[in-house]
């Protein structure tokens, strides 16, 4: 198991190239910039999950297709405590994101009664830059609760707790006993962040765009219907806003 040391060591150097490398892979045809942009930019994939549903290797799997970026919990909360990270995410934004930003995490902040030094309300304002931009994948921190539900595809990927178990059994080499164990405190310490500051239970299946059983469809199908249903949502968000036009069903998967 790695140390403290080698994950910090990890993480900054995983941040550092995310936040270097160029906002690339399936965008759409953009329309010329116009006065007033389109905003946020582009399409969001926030993605929850059941403990042990294979969420994390799902969303590798559907960042690749679409060659966006994917920030797990980790790396999300790795930047909200890091100044500096934290600081160039912010900077590297357009010009018309930042007042954008900024409404939204008013408007969170009333709506959820968030402190003005709070952790979360950092842990929003990663998320809004990262979405204000958009083409990535954020899994977890109630990524699907902070972004507007207009620019974002949000995906609950579920599976049933007897598969959760055997998996996690096998991902972390643990008795059944005590993968239980870890499924049942993952799963409570998620739904507990949710309720407290978002006030909403991740079992509340109306708030998904779209519900997948792993078990029942496997990673590469899980995958390719996030892919799919994103295609989907950004062409209908094109066709409303004449700021924005995507390809057709056509681009394929």
């Amino acid at each position: 198991m790695a140390s403290k040391e080698e994950l910090a060591d990890y993480l900054s150097s995983q941040v550092a190239a995310m936040l270097e490398a160029p906002r690339h892979g399936f965008q759409g045809d953009r329309a010329p910039i116009t006065a007033a942009p389109l905003m946020p930019a582009a399409l969001t994939i926030a993605i929850s999950r059941e403990a042990g549903s294979r969420g994390g290797s799902i969303a590798r799997r559907a960042g690749r297709k679409l060659d966006w970026q994917v920030y797990n919990q980790e790396l999300l909360e790795y930047i909200a405590q890091e100044s500096a990270f934290r600081q160039s995410l912010l900077d590297n934004l357009p010009p018309a994101a930042a007042p954008w930003l900024q409404e939204r995490l008013e408007q969170l902040r009333r709506e959820y009664e968030l402190g003005p030094d709070s952790a979360v309300l950092e842990m929003c304002r990663i998320i809004l830059g990262l979405g204000a931009q958009g083409n990535v994948v954020l899994l977890g921190r109630g990524a699907g609760n902070v972004l507007p539900a207009e620019s974002t595809l949000s995906v609950r990927i579920m599976a049933p707790r007897q598969d959760r178990v055997a998996y996690m059994s096998q991902w972390l080499r643990l008795t059944m006993d005590e993968a239980a164990g870890q499924v049942e405190r993952r799963d409570r310490r998620r739904a507990d962040f949710l309720d407290t500051h978002f006030h909403r239970p991740p079992t509340d299946i109306y708030q998904y765009d779209l519900l997948l059983n792993s078990s029942l469809l496997g990673e590469e199908l899980c995958a390719d219907l996030i892919v799919q249903a994103a295609r989907a949502k950004m062409t209908a968000r094109g066709a409303s806003k004449s700021s924005a036009a995507w390809p057709s069903e056509s681009a394929g998967l």
